[in-house]
């Protein structure tokens, strides 16, 4: 049986959950929320990562394309 060219493809469960929070303390207290995924009484890891929008960025030439693409878009 192949599984794929890694051999160690089984020992790793990921994805992403976006969320919108109101501040820090408040996206810390959603990770406590989510389940442990991991299996075997082991220890699984939860990382975040804060997502920039348009409005994050001063003025300039790429910001402005961006905008004018309609894309990243802050709602």
């Amino acid at each position: 049986m192949l599984d794929g060219p890694f051999s160690e493809a089984k020992a790793l469960t990921a994805g992403y959950t976006l969320i919108q929070a109101t501040s820090r303390e408040d996206a810390l207290e959603w990770t406590r929320r989510f389940p442990n995924t991991a299996v075997d009484a082991k220890v699984g890891e939860i990382g975040g990562r804060q997502r920039f929008g348009p409005k994050d960025f001063g003025p300039g030439e790429a910001i402005e394309r961006v905008r004018e693409m309609g894309l990243g878009t802050d709602k």
